[in-house]
């Protein structure tokens, strides 16, 4: 039975009640007529004449066949005009029931966008207008991302085959110690590829530690030690300013984040005389903040904004060679993502005089996250 009738037949039922109760008023009160003839029914005087006066039984007799009647046409006006009302008031609903068909179909682009009143119809299709962008954007996002990635990860065995190619092609003039330089610095960039992907998909999926207690100096101190070697290598500076900051977190996935916003100031930097300077330090409202900033070419202010998406680097959404040294393009993206999983601001700048400027902030131990488990 569709809603149409079962709200069809409820408005028939209510004007038939509403009628049987009318009724049963009626008959309640003829109750109070006397039953036989009645003292006024009698000539008052002699030659006058007389009148009919009905009793209770007259009035019951006249009563039923036109209370039939009445209730009869109650019930054809209750479902008539309740099939129209119900086709009317159910209408909203058909034209969500189309958009949800034709969306289950495999079209994301169609919307209910209801206008008139801001009724319980109205919101239950700006919610699902509101449910099928996120939708549409979400899906969008990992449609580009699996491009991308499948890319990405494609480049370096290609540079590889070709190179293992021309080495077979004519094995006496390989410089093997170069060939097995770059065979190695391929493989390692697929590695971190894969490694960052990974990484991405377990927090995209919930797959995370419970938290505990996370000392950000100390954490960031340790990451610092870490690639000092390497920011020496580069001949770039690497300073840090440890002030103590507290949080609520997962250990390694902060490390992560530290990691890769210092391994990017590395990376992304002028070269020799470069610097990359690392401050941490409590907030006000007792949260802590970690601050990262780096010298190197200047960044365009069009793509500030984009460079936490997967695989865009500062000279846009490009893909490294085998022997460039900037990595995946997925740095900043986990960086991200690890913060919106703690519940932190993340702030991205680009100061004129060229590099990046990367402004963490992580809320008050015991404060709100944005991916806390429920």
């Amino acid at each position: 039975m569709s809603a149409r009738l079962r709200l069809t037949l409820s408005y028939a039922g209510f004007l038939v009640v509403a009628g049987l109760a009318l009724v049963a008023l009626l008959v309640y009160i003829l109750r109070f007529v006397p039953e036989g003839n009645l003292p006024s029914a009698q000539p008052t005087r002699p030659g006058a004449p007389t009148f009919f006066v009905p009793d209770r039984g007259d009035l019951l007799t006249a009563l039923w066949p036109k209370a039939w009647m009445v209730l009869a046409l109650l019930a054809v006006i209750g479902l008539g005009g309740g099939w129209l009302l119900a086709g009317r008031m159910l209408r909203p609903l058909q034209r969500i029931h189309r958009v949800t068909q034709q969306v289950a179909a495999g079209s994301l682009d169609h919307r209910v966008r209801m206008a008139g009143p801001r009724d319980e119809f109205r919101e239950l299709a700006d919610t699902l207008d509101t449910m099928l962008d996120r939708l549409q954007a979400s899906l969008d996002e990992h449609r580009r991302f699996a491009a991308n990635a499948s890319h990405e990860l494609r480049t370096p065995y290609a540079v590889e085959r070709a190179m293992l190619d021309v080495a077979l092609a004519d094995p006496g003039a390989v410089d093997v110690p170069q060939l097995l330089h770059r065979l190695d610095r391929t493989n390692r960039r697929g590695t971190e590829t894969v490694e960052a992907l990974l990484a991405l998909a377990a927090l995209d999926q919930g797959r995370t530690p419970a938290r505990t207690a996370v000392d950000l100096a100390e954490v960031t101190g340790a990451v610092v030690a870490e690639l000092a070697p390497l920011a020496e290598g580069e001949q770039v500076s690497l300073r840090a300013e440890l002030g103590e900051g507290d949080l609520d977190g997962v250990e390694p996935l902060v490390r992560r984040l530290v990691t890769n916003l210092v391994l990017n100031g590395i990376r992304h930097n002028t070269g020799p005389g470069g610097s990359v300077h690392v401050t941490t330090g409590s907030t006000a409202d007792g949260g802590a903040h970690l601050w990262v900033a780096n010298t190197g070419p200047v960044v365009p202010p069009h793509l500030v904004g984009t460079l936490t998406e997967p695989f865009v680097r500062g000279g846009g959404r490009v893909s490294a060679g085998a022997d460039d040294p900037t990595g995946s393009g997925l740095g900043l993206a986990i960086v991200a993502r690890v913060a919106r999983h703690h519940g932190a601001s993340l702030d991205l700048s680009a100061p004129a005089t060229g590099g990046l400027q990367v402004t963490v902030v992580f809320p008050s131990p015991g404060g709100p996250t944005a991916d806390a488990p429920r």
